[in-house]
């Protein structure tokens, strides 16, 4: 990120009302922007989970979906999916497809700072293997969609909120071992 990469700033209703540098959104009183999120599987069915780099801005240090980012303005979201996947990961991608177009998520972290989104979900198919930049992931790992499930529905504090969140409307916790049933 240098200081002249842009987001899109968005009113209530989801328009775009203008732009900000990336390095001013993120704080206590984040203004609504736009955003993405992207679920990477390989050809077996697992998908990727990353750990983010510990000197980021937001959730330091925590396991995520694949990749996120922010389209710079005029671009358009699907361009900025690809361009992050190589940027983060070394990845290329196909099979690309929008999931959740909606998506759109508020959440504080521990150290106050707030994510505030209008965040399209992606999922996509990747034939490589992961090369981190260690700017944005320390770690990742491919694991099966149903391992994934229950460990977020065991463990939802060592997950970003909004994999959390997307877990849920992907309808990731329906492939997880049986669920408890309310007595």
């Amino acid at each position: 990120m240098t200081d002249t990469d842009l987001v899109v700033l968005l009113d209530d209703d989801g328009r775009a009302i203008g732009t900000a540098p990336k390095s001013s959104v993120h704080g206590t009183d984040t203004a609504l922007h736009l955003a993405f999120s992207c679920h990477v599987m390989d050809r077996q069915g697992n998908v990727l989970v990353t750990r983010r780099a510990l000197d980021k801005r937001t959730w330091p240090g925590v396991w995520t979906n694949s990749f996120c980012g922010h389209p710079r303005p005029a671009e358009p979201v699907l361009s900025a999916v690809r361009r992050r996947a190589d940027f983060e990961l070394g990845l290329t991608l196909v099979d690309v497809e929008l999931a959740l177009p909606l998506f759109r998520y508020r959440a504080t972290d521990a150290n106050g700072i707030v994510e505030h989104e209008v965040c399209p979900v992606y999922t996509a198919v990747t034939d490589d293997e992961p090369v981190l930049n260690p700017l944005e992931v320390v770690d990742s790992r491919w694991v099966e969609p149903s391992a994934l499930a229950a460990a977020i529905e065991a463990t939802p504090w060592a997950f970003s909120p909004w994999l959390v969140l997307q877990a849920q409307q992907l309808h990731l916790f329906d492939a997880a071992t049986p669920r408890r049933r309310a007595s």
